[in-house]
């Protein structure tokens, strides 16, 4: 048995490579439920006479879900680890994604397919993979975190663009019925052989701070980072629900919202690859603001946008900078805290994810149903991020390196 530092994770040939892999395989499939979900909303407004508020509260029922779920399933990878949780969420949330096929024209029934995708996500979010891909990296652990979360950055690229071609071809029914049984026979597979803990593994915590959830919940460092993620969320989920209609809206053609939304998706993978290497060698608290600030400047310049290149770069800044700040937060939770109850911890940030995810769409449905337009709403969530990044610049300095992580170099699953 080695210490942490005698692990050779920069070495393409380490195990924990593997890992990563297959947590991205993971994720990228799981994303699709939220990136997806904005190119049902009119049709589910057309065959049902549905408004767009009433169908935002499924995807809010889906979040909610993932909020009140998230920190339970986060505390079971801690002691049990991710073998018998990733891949049956990844199968469980694929069938009710398929079930939409037979959806009825009861809003309940469609309330009730989204909390059961949300609890599915719980096993299969990005909570669960940072705390085992934490588990095998130490140098590079900001590049291994922003490589798996980056695949729901491409997910956001890929998945409307196949959704969309897939509704052209088959309906939406259709569309959904088949995606579901994509996810079965490609995604759950690779993650239930995959995704795991190696062998020899244990935690040790460094002095002066214990990964122990009592003690995060009580320092300001912790809910400083649950506040700035609260605010950024709120800003992301309201426009990627609400992009592809608001650029419709505004004149632009069905194609060309779609291609947009890809952007984003393609922005926030840069941004996550970016944001992994740079938190590797830079304080994470100055990378993070200079994200969140960009992802602000896209929020105002959303606010008027009317045409596909302004839209396109609102979209492209939002996208990179609140794509990057997914990798920031279990970084600066695995510093501050160590990564015993890592994915804990991050659970219960991911309830305000969650919460954020719920009222951020809500927020901006009612906004375009009382006045018609989405301007103020987007602007005043480019002030509340503006204000998360100032937040940043308050927390402590980190340790650069933890020592909460032991491995035999040679390690497999």
């Amino acid at each position: 048995m080695v210490g942490a530092q005698d692990v050779n994770d920069e070495s393409l040939r380490y195990q924990g490579w593997c890992v990563v892999v297959a947590s991205s395989v993971g994720l990228f499939f799981a994303s699709s439920f939220f990136m997806t979900f904005a190119l049902l909303l009119r049709p589910l407004s057309d065959e049902f006479s549905w408004s767009r508020e009433s169908i935002s509260y499924a995807f809010g029922a889906m979040t909610l879900s993932v909020a009140l779920s998230t920190p339970l399933m986060g505390h079971l990878v801690d002691r049990r680890g991710p073998m018998w949780i990733t891949g049956p969420s990844l199968m469980l949330g694929a069938a009710a994604y398929a079930s939409l096929s037979v959806l009825t024209a009861n809003l309940w029934h469609l309330y009730a397919v989204y909390v059961v995708i949300g609890l599915a996500f719980a096993g299969t979010s990005p909570v669960v993979y940072s705390r085992v891909v934490s588990g095998w990296f130490d140098r590079r652990r900001g590049m291994a975190l922003g490589a798996v979360i980056a695949s729901a950055g491409a997910g956001a690229i890929v998945h409307p663009l196949v959704i969309q071609a897939l509704i052209r071809a088959a309906g939406w029914r259709g569309a959904c019925l088949v995606h579901g049984l994509v996810i079965v026979a490609v995604g759950v597979p690779v993650v239930a052989r995959f995704v795991c803990e190696p062998h020899g593994h244990f935690l040790r915590t460094h002095s002066g701070h214990p990964g122990m959830v009592s003690s995060a919940l009580r320092s300001r460092i912790f809910w400083t980072l649950l506040v700035v993620v609260f605010g950024m969320t709120l800003a992301l989920n309201g426009v990627v629900v609400h992009l592809p209609a608001l650029l419709v809206d505004r004149g632009l053609p069905a194609s060309q919202a779609v291609a947009v939304m890809s952007a984003m998706g393609g922005a926030s993978v840069a941004g996550r690859l970016l944001t992994g290497w740079l938190i590797d060698r830079f304080d994470a608290k100055h990378v993070s603001f200079v994200l969140l600030a960009i992802a602000a400047v896209g929020a105002y310049l959303l606010a008027d946008a009317s045409s596909f290149s302004m839209g396109a770069i609102a979209a492209v800044c939002i996208g990179f900078g609140t794509g990057g700040e997914v990798d920031v937060i279990p970084y600066l939770l695995s510093r501050y805290f160590g990564i015993q109850s890592l994915a804990t911890l991050f659970g219960v940030i991911w309830t305000a994810v969650g919460l954020a995810s719920t009222a951020g769409p809500i927020l901006m449905a009612r906004a375009f149903d009382a006045t018609g337009s989405y301007a103020s709403v987007l602007s005043a969530l480019g002030v509340g991020v503006i204000a998360a990044a100032g937040l940043m610049l308050t927390l402590p300095p980190y340790r650069p390196r933890s020592a909460d992580v032991a491995l035999s170099a040679d390690s497999e699953c």
